[in-house]
């Protein structure tokens, strides 16, 4: 986490890059600083190259803040409700954050993310949690339910390793995802996010049906099949049936042209 001063320095380098202040140096800052020095260079390159993040994502900045609200709803909703350990029902694990799933991490992996964050006792606390899911997860998050996650930490963890990580298995999982347009690599990330990279199974099978599509660049198919994912959720899930309507709605209106300081690459 940055020094008191450094993250403050941030903050303001933040406000004159028009950005949220947040203090935090993840992906969007730090494509708003390349993009400036790409305009700066020479003004034929106002849009970086694609071999400059061919190994990254471009996401718009609009999709990425959709995630954040899919998954936290605002800064307001997260410190009122989401700020301690919750379980989202379902086979969700115990979640903190921004939809930090400690069904699906690993010890290491928890430990790696969150050290220095959280207090160490707190930290292994909710290790101890850590790969349980469903009715298991749901009968242990009254241990960890004292637990405070403060906003900025989870910032901070969404930013600098989730979306990083999260990102990369998008890519794996969608070969020619990278050459989308902006909103599409963000829905699809936010697939992944929310669903992970598993297509075994005909609770699957849209999510493997997407792959050709991908391939294809047939973002009205690709939406349609998220649509049709909402055959697994009954009305208790409602939210999980919007998320799929909204990201379908963006990847069919993602074909658009977008401004350099739109683009986020993670």
């Amino acid at each position: 986490m940055p020094s008191q001063s450094l993250q403050k320095r941030l903050q303001q380098i933040q406000r004159r890059l028009g950005l949220r202040a947040d203090g935090l140096l993840g992906p969007d800052t730090l494509s708003r600083i390349e993009a400036l020095i790409d305009q700066s260079n020479s003004p034929q390159a106002a849009e970086p190259s694609r071999q400059q993040h061919d190994d990254q994502l471009t996401c718009s900045r609009t999709g990425l803040q959709q995630i954040a609200r899919f998954e936290i709803s605002s800064d307001a909703y997260y410190r009122r409700f989401l700020s301690h350990p919750t379980w989202p029902k379902g086979q969700s694990g115990i979640t903190i954050g921004i939809g930090y799933d400690l069904g699906y991490q690993t010890p290491a992996r928890m430990r790696k993310d969150w050290q220095g964050l959280l207090a160490d006792a707190d930290l292994e606390r909710l290790v101890m949690v850590v790969g349980l899911k469903g009715r298991a997860a749901s009968a242990a998050v009254a241990t960890v339910a004292d637990i405070t996650i403060p906003l900025v930490a989870a910032n901070q963890v969404y930013y600098t390793a989730t979306l990083p990580e999260y990102a990369a298995r998008t890519r794996k999982a969608y070969p020619g995802v990278e050459l989308l347009p902006a909103d599409a690599q963000a829905m699809l990330l936010s697939l992944v996010y929310n669903r992970g990279t598993s297509f075994s199974g005909r609770r699957r099978r849209e999510m493997k049906a997407i792959v050709p599509l991908v391939a294809a660049a047939d973002l009205a198919a690709i939406a349609a099949q998220i649509r049709a994912m909402k055959r697994l959720w009954g009305s208790e899930l409602s939210g999980l049936r919007k998320r799929r309507d909204i990201e379908a709605k963006l990847i069919e209106q993602a074909d658009r042209d977008y401004a350099p300081d739109e683009l986020i690459y993670v």
